[in-house]
């Protein structure tokens, strides 16, 4: 596969924006399971205590991290508005490489979880249909808007007063779509899906999950894809923390 067409967003990708990353990261696998299912053996690091295991990550907890990524594109994408309606040109490299992250882990990725496992399980149930249809509509509305902001980013194209208008428009729409759609699953869905799926199967997806995101993303994973999200964060200047804190 073509580097430059990989889902996941390369580090050498962002020419420049990224600041350099730690050297010789040591990662540990994740055991997941389920709460009060006995612990799957964590294999130690080399500083490990003797009788450390790592904590279990269940398949909604998984889900809900993954949207952590997700909120903090949308800042990034509230960044972009702001420079834009203030006057400055349009951020287009790091809109550009928070979308591909948008299209290769959310909506490849999460989303297919969620429509392959989470949403056909609670339609057999007969469990929030109406909520499920509506999610999946907003999957392809989502794609579709990603689609124009990244031909609208990769290109020498947002200099036009039009082009700028129109990214803007689309990044505005979907933080609108993705803020309510997100908080609705993690409140609501996940739950419900917790509720209609077995023990023994819960543990096994939860260990299919794992699979899935290694094989698509490499031995880091979602550690991986968040030093990505952190990279775009600085190079717009919203990575400090502090800075979103109210004066008074």
């Amino acid at each position: 596969m073509d580097d430059r067409n990989s889902p996941a967003v390369r580090r050498r990708d962002l020419l420049g924006l990224s600041t350099a990353a730690l050297a010789g990261a040591v990662s540990v696998t994740v055991s997941r399971g389920l709460p009060g299912a006995p612990a799957l053996a964590a294999v130690p690091g080399p500083h490990a205590a003797p009788h450390e295991q790592e904590a279990e990550v269940t398949p909604p907890e998984d889900l809900m991290r993954e949207h952590g990524v997700l909120k903090r594109i949308l800042l990034v994408y509230r960044e972009g508005i702001r420079r834009v309606e203030g006057g400055e040109s349009a951020p287009a490299q790091p809109v550009n490489a928070a979308a591909r992250i948008i299209r290769g882990f959310i909506e490849d990725y999460h989303e297919h979880l969620e429509e392959q496992y989470v949403f056909p399980r609670l339609r057999a149930a007969g469990r929030l249909t109406g909520t499920v249809s509506v999610l999946q509509l907003q999957h392809r509305r989502g794609r579709a808007l990603t689609g124009r902001i990244l031909a609208a980013t990769g290109r020498s194209g947002t200099s036009a007063a039009h082009a700028r208008r129109a990214l803007v428009a689309d990044m505005a729409a979907f933080i609108r779509m993705y803020e309510p759609h997100e908080a609705r699953e993690d409140t609501v869905i996940f739950p419900a899906f917790r509720e209609v799926v077995p023990a023994k199967e819960f543990l096994e997806l939860a260990e299919r999950f794992e699979d899935e995101e290694h094989r698509r993303f490499g031995r880091r994973g979602f550690e991986g894809i968040v030093d990505q999200v952190a990279d775009i964060e600085k190079a717009l200047g919203i990575y400090d923390l502090s800075q979103f804190t109210p004066t008074r």
